[in-house]
């Protein structure tokens, strides 16, 4: 953790410190006196992995809305060339490689979630986005690590009797094998040369990469730029974020619906609640700090502020109202919200009959029959709200409410509408 020194001036770093999302920072005193004096720019890269961003890169995206809020200027850096390569950070094993067309069109998706959060432009803070493949793709190296470098071992190569004498003796040893770190390193040089840009942001298990583009910078050029990370982010019983039983939760609504998205936040644990308000909303601290107080049912309350205020910024507001609504109506007030996500099933099976096992795995809210049958036989799987007997009970048209659709619920708090089509 980066020690304090002094109070912090500028309103970008004291607002980052203020709501818990600063780690480390190469040299804050200088960095607060930077972004005193005038509008600084900076960056944090995403790679194009997927069609959408999860909640897990949502701690980095606050980030850079409170640096334009504060009067900065945003760099989105997609990993056009980057996610050819893979980043080692954190992994157990090596990232399956993507082809141009998949990675064209991830980056795509990616884009439309910044736009609920920043103001793109052509102003002095406007954000902007760019790709890194852009200058990579010139370097002619990516082709050449794509084609050959996935055949060599590193924990092979670390047991040659070579490389242990060179570090026996304390020597340096090229990474060449690491080029993510170099690609990243050289990412940042290139966005301080072409855009001024003079701090890289990430999570902490990015650390080490933004050191080395620091260094580089100074080393290459003489320039003076910075690196500043947020903390790991688990939960309060140490699970890791942005992830469910469901799977990812992912920031496009096309991907996982506004309501799907509200019911995650309010689901949030009881020991989060106050660190996610400040985290991912912009309500007051005073106001923040009044509902992480309240206990018991009324924590509830302060769940559905979350809820509310994390889809307004995702979403928009009116997605979030909905969202709300439809919660109420299914939660409070025992009615078929007939805006719960749904699932549209040929009207001949229904007609046949699916069993009730199959229709939970068919629905989504089971990711398999065995996990539809344990679900049952523990008396947690519903149709229109009344138990499942067993696990072949059939779903048919005597099912279909008067609204048209059939109420599928696992647990208490997640429901699908089947609709016969």
């Amino acid at each position: 953790m980066t020690d304090q020194a002094s109070p912090l001036k500028s309103d970008f770093l004291r607002i980052i410190a203020e709501r818990g999302y600063m780690h480390q920072c190469t040299d804050l005193d200088a960095l607060d006196s930077k972004a005193v004096a005038a509008p600084i720019t900076a960056y944090i890269g995403f790679d194009c992995t997927a069609a959408s961003l999860h909640v897990g890169s949502l701690l980095p995206i606050m980030m850079l809305r409170i640096l334009q809020k504060s009067g900065h200027k945003p760099i989105i850096l997609m990993g056009g060339g980057t996610t050819k390569v893979g980043d080692p950070s954190g992994k157990d094993e090596g990232r399956k490689l993507l082809d141009e067309e998949t990675i064209h069109a991830n980056m795509a998706g990616i884009k439309g979630v910044f736009s609920n959060f920043l103001n793109f432009g052509d102003g002095p803070t406007d954000a902007v986005m760019v790709n890194n493949d852009d200058w990579l793709a010139d370097l002619k190296y990516i082709d050449f690590l794509r084609d050959y470098g996935r055949h060599f071992s590193v924990n092979r190569m670390l047991g040659f009797e070579s490389v242990k004498l060179r570090l026996d003796r304390e020597q340096p040893l090229s990474f060449l094998e690491f080029n993510y770190m170099i690609f990243q390193a050289y990412d940042f040089l290139e966005l301080a040369r072409r855009n001024d840009c003079v701090l890289q942001m990430g999570g902490s298990d990015q650390w080490g990469n933004i050191v080395n583009g620091v260094e580089l910078a100074r080393r290459v050029d003489g320039r003076e730029v910075f690196g500043l990370t947020t903390p790991l982010l688990t939960t309060a019983s140490g699970a890791k974020m942005g992830k469910t039983a469901a799977g990812a939760v992912w920031l496009n609504a096309e991907m996982l619906s506004p309501y799907d998205y509200w019911q995650y936040w309010r689901n949030t644990e009881d020991g989060d609640v106050g660190r996610f308000l400040r985290l991912f909303t912009e309500l007051p601290l005073t106001e923040i700090a009044r509902l992480e107080r309240l206990e018991g049912a009324e924590i509830n309350d302060a769940k559905k502020v979350l809820a509310f205020e994390a889809t307004r910024l995702c979403h928009g507001e009116a997605e979030a109202e909905a969202a709300a609504q439809t919660a109420r109506r299914t939660f409070e007030e025992g009615a078929l919200a007939t805006d719960l996500p749904t699932v549209e099933i040929a009207a001949q099976d229904i007609a046949n009959g699916i069993a009730a096992f199959d229709i939970l795995r068919l629905s989504g809210l089971c990711a398999s029959g065995g996990e539809a049958r344990r679900l049952i036989k523990g008396g947690g799987a519903r149709i229109n709200d009344r138990p499942v007997t067993g696990e072949t009970q059939r779903v048919c048209d005597a099912d279909i409410t008067t609204e048209g659709v059939i109420k599928v619920s696992a647990g208490k708090k997640r429901h699908i509408l089947i609709k016969p089509v």
